[in-house]
């Protein structure tokens, strides 16, 4: 999501929504964002990944309106966007809109019947900063409607919609059908949006559960839970802003696919090391490239989830840094600051590991520290950085959190 001038001061969603529409909003949701841990670009091409949901969210307020049209307003951004439900159009001068428009335009497509609304967005996930403010405004918004206009979901689309009890509250989804809603979020995000994105983002901000890493199958999208207690997440903002919808994330994933099909497979993740360096000559260069990155990475989500499970958060660590190194050497959607928060992060006997987390292009890195030495660890860091760019950061403590529901 872009960034703009505040539309408001207000630092809560019913503020925002009270001081634009002068009403108080009957129904809230907040979705969090996320921290993908270790597996860079390997949920589109149906590998393992492991995540975290964070306490930093999307929060949304919203009313039903009589007039059949759906107007949003948002703190980050200076104008409302207003339109007809039944004509949802990309507005080139409100973007940020088009997440909220892909996932109506997919409940209609699923049969989902709702009317016209009011909706105020508020959010402290900081934005371009690779922690998926996107996917959790795309899950907000499908929570938020479901709030208003209540509908279940199955594979095939509407289902018969739940029932609320006494006290007006809807029953919490179960674990199947947040899948159904992780789905139908990226769908709009690839379709409406523009990005061909995989279900990471998407899985984290519905199946997140604290204190616990979130590891996501996307081949059979099978979700379960592994403790991570005892350590600090923290992370660095380069100050670099990526937008995946340029370019760059498509061509990653058309090079993964062409290189999966040249090797007669359904996907990378099919794919061993063994077969692919026999296979080399078969590629070009940059598709062999973007290979190596996934077929290594999937094997390092694999041995990470057996060194979480054995308590070896010093071993994660390890992988967390050489996870990195080959997003930087190989599939190249590293920056030079983003190396540098990396190198930074090594040197210090606190950070057990380090890497860039989401995306790429800009973005943040992740940085895994013992918890003892969090304090020290995070001066070391704004000080050298500072030193050796010229840029303050600030860091981000992250608590890991419970999913939207």
């Amino acid at each position: 999501m872009p960034s703009a001038p505040p539309h408001t001061k207000a630092d809560d969603v019913k503020g925002v929504f009270k001081h634009h529409f002068g009403y108080t909003p009957p129904h809230l949701v907040k979705a969090p964002g996320r921290l993908e841990l270790l597996g860079n670009h390997t949920d589109y091409n149906e590998g393992v990944v492991m995540s975290v949901a964070v306490d930093r969210y999307i929060q949304m307020a919203i009313a039903p309106r009589t007039d059949g049209k759906i107007e949003l307003v948002s703190s980050a951004f200076p104008e409302s966007e207003i339109f007809w439900m039944s004509e949802m159009k990309k507005n080139p001068a409100a973007p940020w809109a088009d997440y909220v428009k892909g996932v109506l335009a997919q409940l209609r497509k699923r049969g989902v019947n709702f009317s016209g609304f009011n909706a105020a967005i508020w959010s402290n996930i900081p934005m371009g900063a690779g922690m998926s403010s996107s996917a959790a405004l795309e899950v907000a918004t499908a929570l938020a409607v479901r709030k208003l206009f209540p509908f279940s979901l199955s594979e095939t689309g509407a289902t018969v919609p739940p029932k609320r009890d006494e006290r007006g509250h809807l029953p919490p989804l179960e674990k199947a059908e947040r899948m159904f809603f992780a789905k139908l979020c990226r769908a709009a995000e690839n379709e409406f949006v523009g990005v061909p994105c995989g279900i990471l983002d998407q899985v984290s901000s519905l199946f997140g559960k604290p204190w616990n890493v979130i590891n996501i199958d996307c081949r059979f999208l099978t979700v379960d839970h592994a403790p991570l207690v005892g350590e600090a997440i923290i992370v660095f903002n380069s100050g670099v802003k990526h937008a995946l919808v340029g370019g760059e994330y498509a061509e990653l994933r058309q090079n993964c696919e062409s290189a999966a099909k040249k090797l007669g497979a359904k996907s990378l993740r099919s794919v061993e090391m063994k077969l692919l360096k026999q296979h080399q000559a078969a590629l070009t260069p940059r598709e062999y490239e973007c290979a190596h990155h996934v077929v290594s990475e999937i094997a390092r989500v694999v041995a990470g989830e057996r060194a979480l499970r054995d308590e070896d958060h010093r071993q994660f660590g390890q992988y967390m840094f050489a996870s990195h190194e080959s997003s930087r050497d190989s599939l190249k959607n590293s920056t030079p600051g983003l190396d540098t928060l990396v190198e930074l992060a090594r040197k210090h006997p606190g950070c057990l590991g380090a890497r860039l987390t989401g995306g790429g292009f800009g973005g943040s890195t992740i940085n895994l520290v013992a918890y003892h030495q969090a304090e020290k660890f995070m001066e070391h860091m704004a000080r050298s950085y500072e030193a050796q760019t010229g840029h303050k950061m600030k860091p981000i403590v992250c608590q890991v959190v419970e999913g939207a529901n």
